[in-house]
């Protein structure tokens, strides 16, 4: 009996695999016009203020009206901005690599929404460490500041939580995850487990847009991390069981388990040890599940369904 549950379950990843598989040809088969990044970061800088005529005709949507040119010339020559540029420069000196990670995400990304226009793809520098890459129908803009590395210096006194993801392996999840707003069905209530899988919808399809791409990368972790989630996976489960939180809707839940944080905090000797936003992390083993368990479901309706069908019809179990 054992053997022939174990022939059944292989058959059922095997089964996966091959729809996996021919999916990725069809998508291979999608014509994507070669993206050839857009170099604005330097370009700014090396155009002085006798370019900026120039430069606003080219790239108007990155001059908003009502800023003066002076503005834009104290940029030119803010030393903050020339040392932002400098390291740039060093990290990104080629940008193919991206190129071909930006080609083939506007590959995946149509297979999903076939309507979707191919947008240009333009780089530039940035002060604001708030806005990270961001995925718009006519451009996509990716601020090399915000992912030099996240040992560099000029990142010194931000928080490490958050600098961890200041690298260039993050800017596909980054560009992702802005293509993704929107696009997810907002949580119809404020209890934990549908934030959970209003999360893990997205992680879920990033998985589908950028499959190349480690899986600790997509959300955001160290390797380290993400073993962390995998091997305590059941307690963590059962600690959201116990302590009856999947369907409490406390405000102070998202904080210690959703939001970004540099832990999660279960007010346990473990919190330290332990990722930020481990709520996402469960929620996309749930849709996981979901999908795994429902192949003939379509990405759009997997997005737009409530919390409570992907949950009952999921069949999740913490991996052992």
């Amino acid at each position: 009996m054992k053997k022939y549950i174990f022939v059944l379950a292989l058959m059922a990843v095997l089964a996966g695999c091959k729809k996996e598989s021919e999916a990725e040809k069809k998508i291979a088969e999608i014509p994507v016009p070669a993206v050839k990044i857009e170099r604005f970061d330097k370009e700014f800088f090396d155009a002085g203020p006798q370019g900026l005529v120039t430069l606003k005709q080219k790239f108007p949507y990155l001059f908003p009206e009502g800023n003066d040119d002076a503005v834009w010339i104290n940029k030119m020559k803010d030393p903050f901005m020339l040392k932002l540029k400098a390291e740039a420069d060093k990290k990104f000196s080629n940008l193919n690599q991206l190129e071909d990670e930006v080609g083939a995400f506007l590959q995946h990304a149509k297979y999903y929404y076939p309507q979707l226009p191919t947008p240009k793809v333009v780089t530039l520098i940035s002060d604001d460490t708030d806005i990270k890459a961001v995925y718009t129908p006519e451009v996509i803009l990716i601020p090399l500041s915000l992912y030099l590395g996240k040992d560099n210096y000029l990142y010194e006194g931000l928080n490490k939580y958050e600098i961890q993801q200041y690298t260039p392996e993050q800017i596909m999840p980054d560009i992702a995850s802005s293509f993704m707003y929107g696009k997810v069905a907002p949580p119809r209530d404020r209890q934990l487990l549908s934030l959970m899988i209003y999360w893990g919808k997205e992680l879920y399809a990033k998985d589908l847009l950028i499959p190349d791409t480690p899986e600790h990368d997509r959300i955001g972790y160290t390797k380290e991390q993400l073993a962390w989630a995998e091997a305590n996976e059941t307690e963590i489960w059962r600690y959201f069981v116990d302590k009856k939180l999947l369907y409490d809707s406390d405000p102070k839940l998202p904080a210690r388990f959703i939001n970004p944080a540099p832990f999660s905090k279960f007010y346990l000797e473990l919190d330290n040890e332990s990722p930020g936003r481990i709520g996402q992390w469960i929620g996309w083993q749930i849709v996981k599940a979901y999908a795994e368990n429902n192949k003939n479901v379509p990405l759009q309706d997997l997005l737009a369904m409530d919390a409570k069908t992907i949950f009952d019809n999921s069949k999740y179990k913490p991996k052992k």
